[in-house]
């Protein structure tokens, strides 16, 4: 028992532990201390009127701040996301909004992305590669990664936070992960930075993206993905081909 505790003690002690601890403790401190309440629609609406004036006043200042909040929320995957990247566009516009929320949400993905790399992806790794299904698409994640990192940014099918952490357990590069992440996550932002806009008319975070704006995202995603598609059109031909050399 004493030498579990020391070897568990010495893991907490090390950067690894740290790390770990400070992952865990977040959430836990924001939902003790009723972060929730804070980032809620209600809340916002009741000191938009506070925040504006303050973002007016203290222009670089709040900006920065609200940015490192935002990369904050995205980086230990807490909810009211959707809430910040509409009240970054309240708050600083649609143009330098859409700046805003791609530069911190990018960061905040990055960084959750490093920390599971670093915390779990080898014995994650370990894990599927005893299955033969999980080998395939491991293998596959790392040839189209781009494709489908850009699908999975410009499509929102899967939860940010899930596309967030999902990738350190594949073979993709961080170089990748970035400029996937900020290139698919850009139409999102701008769209709702523009919403943001009229945030003193929004009553509900439900229904605020319309069929037309998911429409349009869906084809980007495709549009993503058809690299994939040609690639494996082209093997697709090779094969055939083969096939009909080896009957000749």
């Amino acid at each position: 028992m004493n030498a579990t505790m020391c070897s568990v003690g010495r893991f907490l002690a090390s950067p690894r532990g740290l790390v770990l601890i400070l992952f865990l403790l977040a959430p836990t401190a924001f939902f003790a201390l009723g972060g929730g309440k804070w980032l809620s629609l209600e809340a916002f609406a009741a000191h938009r009127d506070q925040l504006h004036g303050y973002a007016q006043s203290h222009f670089w200042l709040f900006f920065v701040g609200w940015g490192l909040l935002y990369a904050a929320v995205v980086a230990f995957s807490l909810p009211g996301g959707a809430l910040l990247s509409l009240a970054t566009g309240f708050l600083f516009g649609r143009w330098l909004g859409t700046v805003l929320i791609v530069v911190s949400a990018s960061l905040g993905a990055t960084a959750v992305f490093s920390a599971a790399r670093y915390l779990f992806a080898d014995a994650a790794r370990q894990r599927l590669e005893r299955n033969p299904t999980a080998v395939k698409l491991l293998s596959g994640f790392g040839r189209d990664a781009a494709s489908y990192l850009l699908f999975l940014r410009l499509v929102p099918v899967f939860p940010f936070w899930l596309v967030n952490l999902a990738p350190a357990f594949a073979p993709v590069p961080a170089s990748t992960y970035l400029w996937t992440t900020v290139v698919g996550i850009l139409p999102g932002s701008f769209v709702f930075a523009n919403l943001g806009q009229s945030l003193g008319d929004i009553r509900s975070l439900q229904g605020l993206i319309s069929a037309e704006v998911l429409i349009s995202l869906g084809l980007l995603g495709l549009l993503a993905l058809l690299p994939v598609g040609l690639r494996r059109f082209g093997w697709s031909r090779t094969l055939i081909a083969q096939r009909q050399e080896d009957k000749r």
